[in-house]
């Protein structure tokens, strides 16, 4: 089932983030959300998770199992890649599966260092595999290609798109590159 959102408005005190905002993610693809800061990107994500209310209008066609990358990593930096992935994984992801997605992003060898000793760059690897290792049937990326070098960025992406396949992707972003790279259909976002 598609995901729809159908009139969605938003505020913050006098600011207005979304107004009459009306989108369709199609059922098993891929979307990016381009647009400027502040346009509501975030929000959207934010109402769709249902951590964010809408003032008014609705979305349709949310599932029960949604996995995020969020702007932020979050991760539980005195543990390990492993652990952390481990933390959030699907029942039945056994700890050889984990270490084949780390090898896919270029991280078996850190699998066991605690990911507040890795980079930047690393640790918003670490924060992918989590979410594709989770249960899902909605996955939300916030800038998920943020902060990795050219060689990460396209491993990366690669290993999003095949872990991917199949599920609705809704994935924000600043760079017009990232919808090449992710393969996706592009909805532009404006400023209200």
């Amino acid at each position: 089932m598609d995901v729809c959102v159908v009139d969605l408005n938003k505020s913050f005190g006098d600011k207005i983030v979304l107004s009459n905002t009306n989108m369709a993610f199609a059922d098993g693809k891929r979307t990016v959300i381009m647009g400027e800061s502040g346009c509501g990107k975030t929000t959207l994500l934010r109402i769709l998770m249902g951590i964010e209310e809408c003032d008014s209008g609705e979305i349709t066609g949310v599932p029960e199992f949604i996995s995020v990358v969020f702007q932020e990593n979050r991760l539980f930096e005195e543990f390990s890649a492993v652990s952390n992935i481990s933390f959030a994984a699907e029942k039945g992801v056994t700890g050889d599966v984990i270490l084949n997605h780390l090898d896919e992003v270029g991280l078996r060898e850190s699998a066991y260092q605690s990911t507040g000793k890795m980079s930047g760059g690393m640790q918003r690897r670490v924060a992918i595999v989590r979410a594709m290792l989770a249960k899902k049937e909605l996955l939300l990326l916030d800038e998920p290609l943020k902060g990795l070098d050219d060689l990460n960025r396209e491993r990366t992406a690669e290993y999003i798109k095949q872990h991917s396949e199949g599920i609705t992707s809704i994935i924000v972003t600043h760079d017009a590159d990232d919808v090449r790279l992710m393969d996706a259909a592009l909805i532009r976002m404006e400023m209200q």
